[in-house]
């Protein structure tokens, strides 16, 4: 199949959507929608954002060192793409998105009630490199909307928010499930044969 030579870019998508909250008082309070965040490692549990020093958001991330990654959904896609274009200089996020501020467990940052899952996150290292900081960020804790909990099995059925993703600029919510986590290598139960 013929291909085309690109330019050197960002191309690794689809990536989450997510709304990160930054601020330790209710007056320096903001939200940022970032794309470029993923995990680092597991044990501990860590995961990055990059920002750019220009936006609003940054000075504070740096000062307090602390942020909240809030998951967004479909219900949250409206506000997590006006919460990536309007500045905090000029508006108050929360109010303009009808969002709550929450409270967090572990850090002074605000969650987003709104949102199915909130992380919690104390910066250990910041990367500069070029565009964008890296903020690596250790997690401490993680609340969870209990609706999306089975209460027969306990399990936590994230599927059923209606998470969001990016994707070269565009919102897609995520689709139907098609395997799972070793279903590739995973012994196939024989059928009994009737008698």
């Amino acid at each position: 199949m013929p291909k085309v030579n690109w330019k050197p870019g960002n191309m690794l998508y689809p990536l989450p959507a997510v709304m990160v909250t930054v601020g330790d008082k209710p007056e320096n309070y903001n939200i940022i929608t970032i794309a470029w965040t993923g995990t680092v490692c597991s044990d501990p549990p860590m995961l990055y954002i990059s920002v750019r020093p220009g936006r609003y958001s940054y000075v504070t991330l740096k000062e307090t060192g602390e942020f909240v990654i809030n998951l967004t959904t479909k219900d949250l896609a409206f506000a997590t793409d006006w919460c990536g274009v309007r500045s905090g200089r000029k508006y108050n996020k929360f109010e303009e998105m009808n969002l709550s501020a929450g409270k967090s467990v572990k850090v002074k940052a605000p969650t987003i009630e709104e949102s199915p899952v909130n992380i919690e996150c104390r910066v250990t290292d910041v990367k500069s490199l070029g565009t964008h900081d890296m903020f690596i960020a250790e997690v401490v804790n993680v609340q969870v909307d209990d609706k999306y909990i089975n209460e027969k099995n306990g399990a936590f059925e994230l599927q059923k928010s209606g998470l969001i993703a990016y994707s070269h600029g565009n919102y897609f919510e995520i689709g139907k499930k098609i395997g799972k986590f070793g279903f590739s290598v995973q012994k196939k139960k024989k059928k009994k044969k009737k008698k």
